[in-house]
Order: structure tokens, then C-alpha cells, then sequence
């Protein structure tokens, strides 16, 4: 099949007519059937079947469709990267990517530091999961991002800024007199009270999993939750006892809930990701500088 072949075999699998796929890429619909008819040809057997006025793929448009729709998905990274590299011909912005949970309180005591340096830069920030910020710099749509995992791809350069260990952010009135003086909750105490998970596909989430997983195989969480700053808010809310780090546990209100240890400890560490094949401009060098100060001044609530 030709590339133009493809497109027009893709488009009308899309819109599932012969009218959808020349709105959808601008052409005629007499141009899209010719197209059509020229491809069958040469693949030596039929594509669609015409039934009562309608298209309908066969066996073989089907088995195609998957390797087709990959192909269309790559060329929409190739232009996403392309529109990155040509956006980053500015000198004067800086496009910074976090994980939510460093969006409260380290980002922007990060960017305060940083403004003092360079109050000419412009800094386009996004909170997403760390999936999304892994495929966001390996596409160079960001010049740093800022995780809590470690990814690994040849395309990415990653340091380590800050470790933080898992505290627990428990409801007023669930602790005991002895687990508020101890200033920490032993895994295994968890077992009596309820667990807001995390899910474990997340950096965190997972150490989280695998530390219950080891001391209370048969734990069920009482619900669980992919952000961290919802975990916390449901710990506000008397629903359980979140288990977060600290980017998180900084914003916990002391009048609503206690901030005990985790025991045994569990450390995650804040990691700064860069695509490789860029130059480490000054503005990225002095951002991480100045987001590796801000994680350093974070200060846990003491215990009531």
C-alpha cells in the first residue's frame, strides 16, 4: 500500500463512510473511492464491503486497522515534536512539567526562588502523572520535569533532587493517647483502621502496595485513589488514614487530622527528568537548583 493509500484507508475506517473520510482529510468523495478501488487492487483483495449503501471492513481491513492506526499515531508524535522543537526556539520561557503533588507547595516556592534570578522568563507549567510527563520530555515538549519515580529511557537524563519518607495523615480521634505520643503507626496498626490506597501504578502507590502487601496481605483499603492531594482531603474529611510523602503532607490541616511516621520507613525521592539530546540551558540548570532548595525547606507539620 502507498502512503496516500494508507490515509485514505484510515480516514474511512475512522468515519466509517466514503463522505466522513473526505471531510475528514479534504478531498473529494470520488477521490476517496478511486483511492479505495487502486488499493484493493493492488493488495489483491477487498478492503470493505458495500452493503446496502454502507462500508464495512473485512477480516483483512481489521486485521490491518491496528498497524495502520500505530502508523498515524507516530506521525502525531512526530508533529507534536516537531511543534516542540519549534516552540523551543524562545529564549525566554521555560516550560516545567510536576507530578500534582509537587504543584502546592514545592513548585511554587521553586518558581518564587527562581523569578528572583531570572524575572524575565516566562514559565509554562503543567501538573500531570508521570506517564504523561515521561512521553511530554521524550517528545522535548518540556524542557524539565520533576517525578517521584525514576523512569528509564535512552531518550532521558534523570537526577535525584530530595528523598522523602511516608507519613501517615490520620483523622482526628482515630489515633490512640500511645500512638500520638509515639508520633508514628506501625504497618501492622493499620490493620484496625481504615487505608486510603493509592494506586499502584504510581511511583508511590506502589511502594505503598508492596509495604502493606508484605506485613497485611489480606488488608482492603477503604478506597483507593490515584492523587495524592485526594487522599488527603479524604483524610480531612474523617474518611481514612492517607499514606503520602511529604510534598503532600506539608498541606495537612492539624485542626482536622494528626501527622504520625510510617514505621518501618519508606523513602521515595523526587527525581528531575530532561530530555537528553537538549543542551542543559542555564534557566533549566538554575530551575532545578532552585526546585532541589525549595524540597529541602519543606517542613513536615509536627504532631499536636
Amino acid at each position: 500500500m502507498r502512503l496516500r493509500h494508507i490515509e485514505i484507508f484510515n480516514a474511512v475506517m475512522v468515519t466509517g463512510s466514503v463522505s466522513g473520510a473526505a471531510r475528514l482529510i479534504n478531498v473529494t468523495q470520488p477521490a476517496v473511492s478511486r483511492t479505495l478501488q487502486h488499493a484493493e487492487l493492488q493488495l489483491g483483495f477487498p478492503l470493505f464491503e458495500r452493503t446496502a449503501g454502507r462500508l464495512v471492513a473485512t477480516a483483512e481491513a481489521r486485521t490491518l486497522f491496528p498497524l495502520v492506526d500505530k502508523l498515524f499515531s507516530d506521525l502525531d508524535d512526530v508533529r507534536r515534536l516537531a511543534k516542540g522543537l519549534r516552540r523551543g526556539e524562545s529564549t525566554k520561557t521555560l516550560r516545567v512539567l510536576t507530578v500534582l503533588a509537587m504543584s502546592y507547595a514545592a513548585f511554587p516556592a521553586a518558581v518564587q526562588r527562581f523569578r528572583a534570578l531570572h524575572p524575565s522568563v516566562v514559565i509554562h507549567h503543567e501538573a500531570l502523572h508521570s506517564p504523561q510527563i515521561v512521553d511530554a520530555l521524550v517528545l522535548q515538549e518540556a524542557d524539565v520535569g520533576f517525578l517521584f519515580g525514576a523512569p528509564s529511557h535512552p531518550a532521558l537524563s534523570v537526577e535525584r533532587l530530595a528523598s522523602q519518607r511516608l507519613v501517615c495523615i490520620v483523622p482526628k480521634g482515630l489515633l490512640t493517647l500511645q500512638q500520638r505520643a509515639a508520633g508514628a503507626l506501625q504497618v501492622q496498626e493499620l490493620a484496625t483502621l481504615p487505608v486510603i490506597g493509592l494506586d499502584a501504578r504510581d511511583p508511590v502507590g506502589r511502594m505503598l502496595a508492596n509495604a502493606l502487601s508484605d506485613a497485611l496481605p489480606d488488608l482492603q483499603p477503604a478506597m483507593v485513589v490515584q492523587t495524592y492531594h485526594v487522599a488527603l482531603a479524604l483524610a480531612h474529611h474523617g474518611v481514612g488514614v492517607a499514606v503520602v510523602e511529604g510534598c503532600t503532607a506539608v498541606s495537612a490541616d492539624l485542626s482536622r487530622v494528626d501527622v504520625v511516621a510510617f514505621e518501618p520507613a519508606v523513602q521515595t525521592f523526587v527525581h528531575a527528568v530532561r530530555p537528553t539530546s537538549k543542551p542543559h540551558s542555564q534557566r533549566v540548570r538554575a530551575f532545578t537548583e532552585c526546585m532541589r532548595q525549595a524540597l529541602a525547606q519543606i517542613q513536615l507539620p509536627a504532631l499536636h
